[in-house]
């Protein structure tokens, strides 16, 4: 190294520790699971078995895969514990298989459905094809979006189209629609993923006026609050805890939870309560903050999580009734 090289390594050491260092630490929004599955339960809709459903099923999930979604494939992921090859299934069955999938846990699923129809003419053969898809959350139920294209009316086979080239024909005409559902759909997908600006990498939000004037954290608002992701439903049980106990822990969560967007109570079982949480923060973040809180309160407990669901159980001492009153003869 030379006696010219060395200033300038120390000097672009220096300016690194003093700017880049100072840079808060990005945070990327938290990516759902997605699964594509195939609603054929209409009798007229194309069955899942088909080669038209299995075109389009892969052009949907190529589309997604390149736009940086990950697809998990559901013959993969539901293959030791469901029955594979099943066709004419209905919306109940598709969305339990959905929620019962744990490794990966699934999100969002994509289902789509096929229509298809020919009608022959002496001079030509009219093919008709219409294809629609929509975006559920597994465990919320809330609808994300949905999309439905039908094959332009010019589209046409030969007057002879057999049975092979009418599935051949359809098939083509249904992967170009899938490529038209799917870009409508990621679309849909990145406006619930990419919400907002990048998330800092804390655990707690602070409002910059209040830190300045030295005030204290306060929670984050939907819209406004530098937090990226979808807004994300999570279900929370608290057991054993009192009601000012309670009120305790939605002060700590109101002030301290970063990318709070809303609560209700759902119910209320003596000192057992359930809410409903809408947030944008990671799902190993939140448990991180919930565990946080429960020491912050000084409350000793255990928090668990499964399926977009935690449990908060607070671990009671046994109290004493016994009265001292000091020492006595």
């Amino acid at each position: 190294m030379t006696r010219f090289t060395q200033p300038l390594l120390m000097m672009a050491l220096a300016i690194f520790t003093l700017f880049g260092m100072r840079l808060p630490a990005a945070q990327a929004a938290e990516l759902p699971y997605l699964m594509i599955m195939g609603e054929d339960g209409d009798m007229d809709a194309v069955p899942r078995d088909s080669r038209v459903f299995r075109r389009v099923l892969n052009e949907l999930s190529e589309t997604m895969n390149m736009d940086g979604f990950d697809v998990y494939d559901e013959t993969a992921i539901t293959l030791d514990d469901f029955a594979q090859g099943r066709s004419r299934r209905s919306d109940a069955e598709l969305i339990d298989i959905a929620r019962a999938v744990k490794r990966p846990p699934i999100d969002i699923v994509v289902l789509f459905e096929i229509y298809a129809s020919a009608e022959r003419l002496d001079y030509t053969t009219k093919v008709r094809t219409r294809l629609s898809g929509r975006l559920l959350d597994v465990h919320s139920g809330r609808r994300l979006g949905n999309f439905e294209i039908a094959s332009p009316r010019n589209f046409r086979a030969p007057v002879n189209c057999n049975r092979e080239c009418i599935l051949e024909t359809v098939g083509n005409n249904a992967r170009l629609l899938a490529r038209d559902v799917a870009d409508v759909l990621v679309q849909k997908l990145g406006d619930e993923v990419d919400y907002g600006y990048n998330d800092q990498d804390d655990d707690f939000a602070t409002d910059d006026k209040a830190s300045q004037n030295g005030g204290t954290p306060v929670a984050r608002r939907a819209g406004n609050d530098g937090c990226r992701g979808r807004a994300q439903d999570v279900f929370m049980n608290f057991r054993n805890f009192t009601e000012q106990e309670m009120l305790d822990m939605e002060d700590v969560i109101l002030a301290k939870f970063s990318c709070y967007i809303d609560h209700r109570p759902a119910a209320t079982f003596g000192r057992t309560h359930e809410y409903v949480y809408k947030t944008r923060l990671h799902t190993g973040k939140l448990k991180r903050n919930l565990v946080r809180a429960l020491e912050y309160l000084g409350m000793p407990g255990r928090v668990t999580y499964q399926g977009k669901e935690f449990t908060i159980s607070k671990v009671n001492k046994r109290r004493s009734r016994y009265y001292n009153d000091g020492d006595k003869w």
